[in-house]
Protein backbone atom coordinates (compact mmCIF):
# COMPACT_ATOMS: atom_id res chain seq x y z
CA UNK A 1 0.00 0.00 0.00
CA UNK A 2 1.34 3.46 -0.91
CA UNK A 3 2.06 6.04 1.80
CA UNK A 4 -0.87 8.16 0.56
CA UNK A 5 -3.28 5.23 0.75
CA UNK A 6 -2.01 4.36 4.22
CA UNK A 7 -2.73 7.93 5.35
CA UNK A 8 -6.20 7.77 3.84
CA UNK A 9 -6.88 4.51 5.66
CA UNK A 10 -5.75 5.93 9.02
CA UNK A 11 -7.17 9.46 8.67
CA UNK A 12 -10.92 9.70 7.96
CA UNK A 13 -10.51 13.42 7.19
CA UNK A 14 -8.03 12.93 4.36
CA UNK A 15 -9.51 14.48 1.22
CA UNK A 16 -12.71 15.75 2.90
CA UNK A 17 -13.75 18.99 1.19
CA UNK A 18 -17.30 19.48 2.51
CA UNK A 19 -17.54 21.15 5.96
CA UNK A 20 -20.77 19.36 6.85
CA UNK A 21 -19.20 15.96 6.13
CA UNK A 22 -16.18 16.91 8.24
CA UNK A 23 -18.35 17.97 11.18
CA UNK A 24 -20.37 14.75 11.04
CA UNK A 25 -17.19 12.66 11.27
CA UNK A 26 -16.09 14.75 14.25
CA UNK A 27 -19.55 14.75 15.87
CA UNK A 28 -19.62 10.96 15.79
CA UNK A 29 -16.32 10.91 17.70
CA UNK A 30 -14.42 9.32 14.81
CA UNK A 31 -11.65 11.94 14.56
CA UNK A 32 -9.72 13.89 17.21
CA UNK A 33 -6.76 15.18 15.19
CA UNK A 34 -5.75 18.39 13.42
CA UNK A 35 -7.88 20.01 10.71
CA UNK A 36 -5.20 21.58 8.49
CA UNK A 37 -6.27 21.30 4.81
CA UNK A 38 -9.66 19.78 5.73
CA UNK A 39 -12.51 21.48 3.81
CA UNK A 40 -9.85 24.01 2.76
CA UNK A 41 -12.25 26.48 1.12
CA UNK A 42 -14.13 27.07 4.37
CA UNK A 43 -13.46 29.17 7.46
CA UNK A 44 -12.01 27.29 10.41
CA UNK A 45 -12.24 28.80 13.87
CA UNK A 46 -10.55 28.85 17.24
CA UNK A 47 -12.86 28.37 20.20
CA UNK A 48 -13.20 29.98 23.62
CA UNK A 49 -16.20 29.21 25.87
CA UNK A 50 -16.62 31.15 29.10
CA UNK A 51 -19.22 31.78 31.80
CA UNK A 52 -21.48 34.73 31.12
CA UNK A 53 -19.80 36.86 33.84
CA UNK A 54 -16.45 36.64 32.02
CA UNK A 55 -17.80 37.04 28.49
CA UNK A 56 -17.97 40.85 28.46
CA UNK A 57 -14.33 41.32 29.45
CA UNK A 58 -13.24 38.64 27.00
CA UNK A 59 -15.21 40.34 24.22
CA UNK A 60 -13.40 43.58 25.04
CA UNK A 61 -10.06 41.73 24.92
CA UNK A 62 -10.89 40.44 21.44
CA UNK A 63 -11.98 43.88 20.22
CA UNK A 64 -8.71 45.36 21.50
CA UNK A 65 -6.59 42.62 19.90
CA UNK A 66 -8.10 41.87 16.46
CA UNK A 67 -4.90 40.35 15.00
CA UNK A 68 -4.75 37.33 17.34
CA UNK A 69 -8.47 37.36 18.26
CA UNK A 70 -10.63 38.15 15.20
CA UNK A 71 -14.22 37.33 16.23
CA UNK A 72 -16.12 35.37 13.54
CA UNK A 73 -19.13 34.51 15.67
CA UNK A 74 -20.55 34.47 19.19
CA UNK A 75 -23.29 32.31 20.69
CA UNK A 76 -26.10 33.35 23.00
CA UNK A 77 -25.72 32.24 26.64
CA UNK A 78 -26.56 28.56 26.91
CA UNK A 79 -27.05 28.11 23.16
CA UNK A 80 -24.68 25.54 21.56
CA UNK A 81 -25.65 26.68 18.04
CA UNK A 82 -23.88 29.40 16.07
CA UNK A 83 -26.26 31.22 13.77
CA UNK A 84 -24.97 31.89 10.26
CA UNK A 85 -22.02 29.52 10.48
CA UNK A 86 -23.73 26.21 9.72
CA UNK A 87 -25.58 23.40 11.46
CA UNK A 88 -23.15 23.48 14.37
CA UNK A 89 -23.31 21.98 17.84
CA UNK A 90 -20.39 23.56 19.67
CA UNK A 91 -20.52 20.75 22.26
CA UNK A 92 -19.50 18.04 19.77
CA UNK A 93 -18.17 19.58 16.54
CA UNK A 94 -14.56 20.31 17.54
CA UNK A 95 -12.19 17.31 17.21
CA UNK A 96 -10.61 17.82 20.64
CA UNK A 97 -11.30 20.33 23.41
CA UNK A 98 -9.27 21.67 26.30
CA UNK A 99 -10.90 22.28 29.68
CA UNK A 100 -9.38 24.85 32.05
CA UNK A 101 -10.46 25.33 35.66
CA UNK A 102 -9.06 28.37 37.44
CA UNK A 103 -6.47 28.69 34.69
CA UNK A 104 -5.24 25.09 34.91
CA UNK A 105 -5.62 22.61 32.05
CA UNK A 106 -7.51 19.64 33.52
CA UNK A 107 -8.83 17.63 30.56
CA UNK A 108 -8.82 17.19 26.77
CA UNK A 109 -12.16 15.52 25.91
CA UNK A 110 -13.61 14.88 22.44
CA UNK A 111 -16.97 16.40 23.44
CA UNK A 112 -18.26 18.68 26.21
CA UNK A 113 -21.84 17.44 26.48
CA UNK A 114 -21.46 16.83 30.22
CA UNK A 115 -19.95 20.28 30.84
CA UNK A 116 -22.42 22.43 28.92
CA UNK A 117 -24.84 24.60 30.89
CA UNK A 118 -27.16 27.59 30.40
CA UNK A 119 -24.50 30.07 31.61
CA UNK A 120 -21.86 29.40 28.95
CA UNK A 121 -21.09 31.71 26.02
CA UNK A 122 -19.15 30.47 22.97
CA UNK A 123 -16.78 32.71 21.00
CA UNK A 124 -15.33 31.52 17.68
CA UNK A 125 -12.28 33.33 16.34
CA UNK A 126 -10.66 33.37 12.90
CA UNK A 127 -7.88 30.87 12.21
CA UNK A 128 -4.88 31.08 9.91
CA UNK A 129 -5.90 27.77 8.30
CA UNK A 130 -8.37 29.90 6.31
CA UNK A 131 -5.64 31.78 4.47
CA UNK A 132 -3.66 28.63 3.75
CA UNK A 133 -5.88 27.60 0.82
CA UNK A 134 -5.07 30.86 -1.05
CA UNK A 135 -1.37 30.32 -0.30
CA UNK A 136 -1.50 26.77 -1.63
CA UNK A 137 -3.46 27.96 -4.68
CA UNK A 138 -0.55 30.30 -5.45
CA UNK A 139 1.91 27.39 -5.33
CA UNK A 140 3.36 28.29 -1.92
CA UNK A 141 4.31 25.03 -0.18
CA UNK A 142 3.39 24.69 3.51
CA UNK A 143 5.53 22.14 5.33
CA UNK A 144 2.97 21.18 7.99
CA UNK A 145 0.43 20.38 5.25
CA UNK A 146 2.97 18.35 3.27
CA UNK A 147 4.02 16.40 6.38
CA UNK A 148 0.50 16.08 7.89
CA UNK A 149 1.59 17.71 11.15
CA UNK A 150 0.27 20.51 13.37
CA UNK A 151 1.58 23.99 12.53
CA UNK A 152 4.17 25.12 15.13
CA UNK A 153 3.00 27.83 17.55
CA UNK A 154 5.04 29.90 19.98
CA UNK A 155 4.56 32.16 22.98
CA UNK A 156 6.18 35.55 22.31
CA UNK A 157 7.11 38.79 24.04
CA UNK A 158 4.62 40.79 21.91
CA UNK A 159 2.23 42.34 24.43
CA UNK A 160 -1.52 42.25 23.83
CA UNK A 161 -3.75 45.12 24.95
CA UNK A 162 -5.26 44.17 28.34
CA UNK A 163 -8.99 44.09 29.03
CA UNK A 164 -9.88 43.61 32.68
CA UNK A 165 -8.43 40.33 33.92
CA UNK A 166 -7.53 39.20 30.38
CA UNK A 167 -3.91 40.13 29.74
CA UNK A 168 -1.12 38.17 28.04
CA UNK A 169 1.54 38.17 25.35
CA UNK A 170 0.66 37.07 21.82
CA UNK A 171 0.96 33.52 20.53
CA UNK A 172 2.11 33.18 16.90
CA UNK A 173 2.03 30.41 14.31
CA UNK A 174 5.00 29.94 12.00
CA UNK A 175 5.44 28.75 8.42
CA UNK A 176 8.94 28.44 6.88
CA UNK A 177 9.05 30.11 3.48
CA UNK A 178 11.61 31.16 0.90
CA UNK A 179 12.18 34.95 0.74
CA UNK A 180 10.18 35.19 -2.50
CA UNK A 181 7.30 33.15 -1.07
CA UNK A 182 7.38 35.22 2.13
CA UNK A 183 6.84 38.41 0.13
CA UNK A 184 3.96 36.84 -1.77
CA UNK A 185 2.48 35.46 1.47
CA UNK A 186 2.41 38.96 2.96
CA UNK A 187 0.49 40.20 -0.08
CA UNK A 188 -2.00 37.31 0.01
CA UNK A 189 -2.70 37.12 3.73
CA UNK A 190 -3.07 40.89 4.11
CA UNK A 191 -6.36 40.41 2.20
CA UNK A 192 -7.71 38.28 5.06
CA UNK A 193 -7.85 40.51 8.16
CA UNK A 194 -10.70 38.38 9.54
CA UNK A 195 -8.32 35.43 9.91
CA UNK A 196 -5.21 37.18 11.33
CA UNK A 197 -4.18 39.02 8.16
CA UNK A 198 -0.55 39.73 7.30
CA UNK A 199 2.38 38.35 9.33
CA UNK A 200 3.41 40.13 12.54
CA UNK A 201 7.11 39.24 12.16
CA UNK A 202 9.55 37.69 9.66
CA UNK A 203 12.94 36.18 10.56
CA UNK A 204 14.98 36.65 13.78
CA UNK A 205 12.66 34.82 16.19
CA UNK A 206 14.71 35.96 19.18
CA UNK A 207 13.47 39.52 18.58
CA UNK A 208 9.97 38.42 19.61
CA UNK A 209 11.05 36.27 22.54
CA UNK A 210 11.34 32.86 20.84
CA UNK A 211 14.51 31.17 22.09
CA UNK A 212 14.47 27.97 20.01
CA UNK A 213 12.50 27.78 16.78
CA UNK A 214 12.70 23.98 16.88
CA UNK A 215 10.86 23.82 20.23
CA UNK A 216 7.34 25.23 19.70
CA UNK A 217 5.06 25.71 22.70
CA UNK A 218 2.16 24.16 20.76
CA UNK A 219 2.00 21.99 17.65
CA UNK A 220 4.87 20.07 16.06
CA UNK A 221 8.49 21.11 15.42
CA UNK A 222 8.99 22.67 11.97
CA UNK A 223 11.01 21.35 9.06
CA UNK A 224 13.29 24.23 8.03
CA UNK A 225 15.01 23.94 4.65
CA UNK A 226 18.18 25.86 3.82
CA UNK A 227 17.46 29.45 2.81
CA UNK A 228 13.98 29.56 4.33
CA UNK A 229 12.78 32.31 6.66
CA UNK A 230 10.44 31.77 9.62
CA UNK A 231 7.27 33.78 8.95
CA UNK A 232 5.06 34.45 11.98
CA UNK A 233 1.33 35.18 12.08
CA UNK A 234 -0.81 36.15 15.08
CA UNK A 235 -2.50 33.02 16.40
CA UNK A 236 -5.89 32.26 17.91
CA UNK A 237 -4.28 30.20 20.67
CA UNK A 238 -3.53 33.58 22.29
CA UNK A 239 -6.82 33.49 24.30
CA UNK A 240 -5.73 30.21 25.89
CA UNK A 241 -2.68 31.99 27.32
CA UNK A 242 -4.92 34.84 28.49
CA UNK A 243 -7.15 32.28 30.22
CA UNK A 244 -4.15 30.75 32.00
CA UNK A 245 -3.46 34.15 33.56
CA UNK A 246 -7.05 35.35 34.09
CA UNK A 247 -8.00 32.07 35.81
CA UNK A 248 -11.77 32.03 35.21
CA UNK A 249 -13.63 29.29 37.07
CA UNK A 250 -14.20 27.45 33.79
CA UNK A 251 -12.99 27.91 30.23
CA UNK A 252 -13.28 25.49 27.32
CA UNK A 253 -11.15 25.92 24.19
CA UNK A 254 -10.07 23.83 21.20
CA UNK A 255 -6.90 21.79 21.31
CA UNK A 256 -4.37 23.75 19.21
CA UNK A 257 -4.65 22.64 15.58
CA UNK A 258 -8.06 20.97 16.08
CA UNK A 259 -10.46 23.62 14.82
CA UNK A 260 -14.18 24.19 14.33
CA UNK A 261 -15.00 23.97 10.61
CA UNK A 262 -17.84 26.28 9.52
CA UNK A 263 -19.96 26.65 6.40
CA UNK A 264 -18.65 30.18 5.79
CA UNK A 265 -16.39 30.47 2.74
CA UNK A 266 -12.88 31.88 3.20
CA UNK A 267 -13.56 34.33 0.39
CA UNK A 268 -16.31 35.90 2.53
CA UNK A 269 -13.64 37.15 4.95
CA UNK A 270 -11.38 38.55 2.23
CA UNK A 271 -10.89 42.29 1.85
CA UNK A 272 -9.99 43.37 -1.70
Amino acid sequence: MSKELQLQASNPMMGVIDPREARMVIRRGEYAGHTANVAPDYVQCNLCILPRDDALEFSAFCQSNPKPCPVVGMGAPGDPALQGLGDIDIRTDVPCYRVFRNGELVDEPIDILDLWNSDLVAFVLGCSFSFEAPLLDEGIALQHVEHDTVVPMYRTSIACTPAGKFVCDMVVSMRPLSPADAIRAVQITSRFPGVHGAPVHIGLPEQIGIEDIMKPDFGDPPVMDEGQLPVFWACGVTPQVAVEQAKPSLCITHKPGSMLITDKKNIELAAF
